[in-house]
């Protein structure tokens, strides 16, 4: 059957139809003529078709060679097209990137990250969707998400990470009272309701908490946002409490409140399926972020 036709066979067909004869194909293809030979064989018996018959002057094709050598060209031309993995034209590079991140990712990596990627490679487009959290892996498998930037411990089994930086905790609030340079003891805040953020699932329990009970010390969550932005412009209408991540102060209308001591920080991570580990693009991608954020590490 002719699904079961190899490259080899293929190179072996073209080389006789240019050169329609054994002895030369063999010099060509730098094998035996028997090793010629008994490849043909292998052809004929595929397609059930003789290919080529002998002449007084060589070997000549049939009239069922004659109509799949176009074809058989034209396979060899699209192979010999394939690029190899380190010799893609970024500027002719065409395709849409889905990334999937929380909105703290989208501000402090996603937007610097496209504006990059596009001097690099203008013709790639992006898809950008909110954390996925339950569907992650699933998604990535499926080769609906390409890219996925949030903190490590939201990361299931079987994601390849690299890590692009660690981040803090910062305490803030709306309350000017809190702009003076005043030390504040954590005990003291848990008098206060607080807002969280929950991406992808809602719930009234953060990722401080644990922390906090193991310093003997228990909040009262009032609100988890599905967004830092909601959680944000619900801090400045009320007089709420929150621990956000450093880098998304300083905010207009929020002032950060000096502790005594902190809730642990985490590490923010790329995380992609294995299958696109050697994704030129991809690779381009996870080089220019360790590149960005190497510094922020060391520091």
């Amino acid at each position: 059957m002719i699904k079961d036709l190899e490259i080899n066979h293929l190179r072996t067909l073209e080389i006789l139809f240019r050169v329609e004869s054994i002895s030369l194909a063999a010099e060509h293809l730098q094998v035996s003529q028997q090793a010629v030979s008994l490849q043909l064989k292998k052809i004929r018996k595929i397609v059930g078709d003789d290919l080529f018959v002998r002449t007084g002057h060589g070997m000549a094709p049939t009239s069922y060679a004659k109509f799949i050598e176009p074809q058989i060209r034209q396979v060899l031309m699209l192979l010999s097209e394939i690029p190899a993995p380190g010799s893609l034209d970024s500027s002719q590079t065409s395709r849409t990137l889905v990334i999937s991140a929380t909105d703290y990712a989208q501000k402090v990596v996603v937007a610097g990250l496209i504006q990059r990627v596009r001097q690099y490679a203008p013709k790639v487009k992006f898809i950008v969707t909110n954390i996925e959290s339950v569907s992650l892996t699933q998604k990535m498998h499926q080769g609906e998400i390409d890219l996925a930037f949030t903190s490590a411990g939201y990361v299931p089994d079987g994601i390849n990470t690299q890590v692009l930086f660690n981040e803090r905790y910062v305490c803030v609030s709306a309350n000017p009272m809190y702009s003076l340079d005043e030390l504040v003891p954590i005990d003291q805040l848990m008098q206060s309701d607080f807002v969280i953020t929950s991406p992808g699932v809602g719930g009234l329990r953060g990722s401080a908490d644990r922390w906090l009970e193991g310093q003997g010390l228990k909040r009262e969550i009032v609100v988890s946002a599905p967004s830092f932005y909601i959680a944000q412009e619900f801090l400045k209408r009320t007089d709420t409490l929150a621990f956000i991540p450093s880098r998304l102060m300083p905010c207009e209308g929020l002032v950060e409140i000096t502790l005594d001591k902190y809730p642990p920080g985490y590490e923010v991570v790329a995380a992609f399926h294995p299958r696109v580990e050697n994704d030129p693009l991809v690779s381009w991608i996870l080089n220019d972020l360790h590149q960005q954020f190497s510094k922020s590490m060391a520091s």
